[in-house]
């Protein structure tokens, strides 16, 4: 019988080492690590996010259960909750992050020729953030302050639609305005950006359209502009208006000295109406609607991750810590879909997981193990556990 590597080491080499030891050479060390290496120590943090371990008690318990395996799981240093605390406490968490910029730019390559409606451009990004909630007695540093903001941090993803994976991602003090996030954004040009409109700044939009590229946002309620043109729409389709405008105020039209496409479209099943600006003339205005309600999709990866993934109990009291955690989340992600593009596997993120979460130290292909457990789920022996006609 062949060998084969455990199933956690499959999936960790989907990330090359020399590609991680080039994100440590940018992010050294003040010494020589001694007990857990930065390899060591990222090692855990994935495969506490992969087997949905709770706590660094978990992570040494899990592992040195199947100590003679640890070798072939790629670990080489002392997993202890020592070691695992201190790394916590004091590794640079930019490392990590640095990690899944370059998974981020490996799953952009995998998932370049994903089928996506012909109308939408080829660049299609959602940008949006959520909230991590925090202890307010164990983590003092992340209280919201004195305007009854949650103890929290925010994630900030921008997820491309083309795969629905995250292009770029960002953490913040809850204080800390979605809209500044404008100014690191990564601005590909001829990509769509599609926001909501917490994040309308004149002058943020207007540095997206200097740079060969364009938006959709949704506007706010007071806007001060003067039609220059319309065009005729069809209202069966929920579509009320297609205009060009100008910005009246003075701060606004110096900010944005250019026109601006207004659509305004009437949700009937919400009973409200919606108005949407963008700096793109040429798509329909259905389609530019069709764009904005994919920004949906940016709001479901947050509710997956937060269900599925280790984003409730952490491992650590400090920035440092939480940092590294949430970025060890991201790449898990990250490493989950890479995995399923690279087998060709038709079962979704949840499924996978799930298989691979209870196999980690099974030496067996990964592709066998899926197949495996679906024909195992298809047979007619499970498909009558719950059927109580034949009790």
């Amino acid at each position: 019988m062949p060998h084969f590597s455990p199933v956690f080491a499959q999936v960790m080499s989907l990330l090359h080492p020399q590609a991680f030891c080039r994100c440590v050479e940018r992010h050294p060390f003040k010494r020589q690590p001694r007990g857990l290496s930065a390899y060591d120590h990222f090692l855990a943090l994935c495969f506490a996010q992969l087997t949905y371990r709770e706590s660094l008690r978990d992570i040494e318990a899990c592992l040195n259960a199947r100590a003679g395996l640890t070798y072939h799981l790629g670990f080489r240093g002392n997993i202890t909750r020592t070691n695992l605390a201190y790394a916590n406490e004091h590794r640079d968490w930019r490392l990590f992050a640095e990690v899944a910029q370059v998974l981020m730019r490996r799953a952009q390559r995998l998932y370049q020729t994903e089928p996506v409606d012909a109308d939408w451009p080829t660049l299609t990004f959602a940008l949006d953030s959520t909230l991590i909630h925090l202890s307010a007695q164990l983590f003092p540093w992340a209280v919201g302050g004195r305007s009854r903001r949650p103890t929290a941090v925010k994630l900030h993803v921008l997820l491309n639609l083309r795969g629905h994976y995250p292009a770029w991602a960002a953490m913040s003090r809850v204080q800390v305005p979605d809209l500044k996030m404008l100014d690191v954004l990564p601005v590909e040009p001829g990509g769509c950006y599609i926001l909501d409109r917490g994040y309308v700044d004149y002058s943020r939009l207007y540095a997206i359209t200097t740079q060969q590229a364009w938006f959709v946002v949704r506007s706010r309620k007071r806007l001060s502009a003067y039609v220059a043109g319309s065009q005729p729409v069809n209202k069966t389709t929920g579509l009320r208006s297609d205009q060009i405008i100008r910005l009246n105020h003075r701060l606004c039209k110096d900010h944005y000295p250019e026109p601006l496409r207004r659509i305004r479209l009437y949700d009937d099943q919400q009973n409200r109406s919606l108005v949407f600006l963008t700096n793109n003339f040429h798509l329909p205005a259905t389609t530019i609607a069709q764009l904005y309600k994919q920004r949906w999709q940016v709001e479901l990866f947050f509710k997956w991750i937060k269900q599925h993934l280790r984003l409730r109990a952490f491992l650590g009291k400090t920035p440092n810590a939480v940092q590294c955690q949430l970025w060890s989340a991201i790449c898990s992600y990250l490493l989950v879909a890479i995995l399923k593009k690279e087998l060709k596997l038709h079962h979704s993120l949840h499924e996978i997981l799930q298989i691979l979460s209870i196999h980690p130290f099974e030496q067996t292909p990964i592709s066998e193990l899926i197949t495996q457990h679906a024909l195992e789920t298809a047979s007619p022996q499970n498909q009558k556990l719950f059927d109580f006609n034949h009790l």
